[in-house]
């Protein structure tokens, strides 16, 4: 094989090693810029293609065959893409804000059906910055949608590989508009082909926002689950004569997390005394959690360089500033909540100074204290 092929990677590689923090993260942040200004550029183009009969010509029956075949660009890549240029076309403040990162191109494709000559700049300078979660929220500001009808249906039976059984299940399907789970979309955009695959319908469990504070969730669940709800709705009939499943729902998941506050925090109506941990002991007292889970409201709060906090919810654990093994003490000073990331990266970086001044005792062996999670006291807690 041709050293071109082979070794060209390699070397880069190789030379992206020896370049410092500051070197890699400064081309990294050039690099992505270079790839926004290209994307936008792209999309220009493609927008004065759209307008052209290059791809007829060509032997394709739309341009998103021309895009797939021609640039090996993936369905979503096309798609999105060209949903974006012909907003573009329309309004071509877009492209200078793709190209400085200012939106990106799933919310441009996302926005584009309710965006107006009146509106269209203030509603882009609104989805500076956001997530997709969140560009579905100003979607819902937009264009509101009527709340979704509550129905419960069987969906059809799923067969196990194993023994062959069939499982029944159900669904509780709340949709205005969606297909069902079990029907293909109808909203294709016209450039797709019809032998293109079609996009799939919403994943499982999916909370989209229909309109300002209001959201429509659709979940499948098994026949045991979809019996509980039944007893429930014949429990609270007194008390809830709707049977609404919203406010159902609502009141289980405010009942499981009062339970499993109690079992993570030993949260009781009467506490007992405080018990004051003895000095090194590894044990964090139920007081000290829940101050520490209240003061960082759940999240992780390391802070980098930057000043950025993470705030990251799932998998969150104590972690020790001070580590335990050098005589960090559980107290709520010294006790504060790190993702399971944070808390791995914080280990190894305090570690690995106290190896290089010999300041560690010879008890604390950073493999092993990795391996049973730094120097944290590994405990998930709610939203983990």
């Amino acid at each position: 094989m041709p050293a071109s092929h082979t070794d060209t990677p390699r070397k880069l590689l190789s030379s992206l090693r020896r370049l410092s923090d500051g070197e890699l993260v400064a081309r990294v942040k050039k690099l992505a810029a270079q790839e926004r200004r290209a994307t936008a550029l792209l999309v220009a183009h493609l927008a004065e293609l759209d307008t052209r009969d290059v791809h007829l010509r060509a032997g394709y029956s739309s341009l998103f065959s021309y895009c797939r075949e021609v640039l090996a660009l993936s369905e979503h890549e096309a798609y999105n893409r060209i949903e974006v240029a012909r907003a573009a076309l329309r309004f071509p403040v877009v492209l200078d804000l793709l190209a400085a990162g200012s939106v990106n191109l799933t919310a441009v494709r996302l926005l584009a059906p309710h965006l107006t000559p009146e509106n269209h700049r203030t509603v882009l300078e609104s989805a500076r910055g956001k997530k997709k979660v969140e560009i579905e929220e100003i979607v819902a500001r937009l264009s509101p949608r009527p709340s979704a009808p509550t129905s419960l249906r069987k969906v059809p039976t799923a067969r196990s590989t194993g023994a062959g059984a069939a499982t029944a299940r159900s669904a509780v399907i709340a949709t205005p508009s969606a297909p069902a789970l079990d029907a293909p979309p109808t909203n294709v955009p016209a450039f797709m082909p019809a032998s293109a695959p079609l996009p799939g319908p919403e994943p499982p469990g999916k909370v989209a926002p229909l309109s300002p504070g209001r959201y429509r969730l659709q979940v499948t669940l098994d026949e045991a689950t979809v019996e509980k709800l039944r007893l429930a709705k014949d429990m609270l009939r007194h008390s809830l004569p709707s049977g609404d499943d919203a406010v159902i729902l609502d009141r289980a998941l405010t009942a499981l997390l009062n339970e499993h506050a109690r079992k993570k925090f030993a949260a009781t109506e009467k506490p007992r005394p405080s018990r004051k941990a003895s000095s090194g002991a590894r044990h964090i007292p139920a007081e000290v959690r829940r101050a520490v889970w209240v003061r960082d409201l759940g999240r992780c709060a390391f802070v980098g360089k930057s000043g950025r906090r993470c705030n990251e919810r799932a998998f969150v654990e104590f972690h020790h500033a001070k580590p335990w093994a050098v005589g960090g003490e559980a107290t709520v000073e010294n006790i504060e909540l790190r993702c399971k990331g944070h808390n791995d990266h914080e280990a190894r970086v305090f570690f690995d100074r106290g190896s290089e001044k010999g300041a560690l005792p010879s008890f604390a062996s950073p493999p092993a204290l990795w391996r049973r999670g730094g120097n944290s006291f590994q405990n998930e807690l709610p939203g983990g």
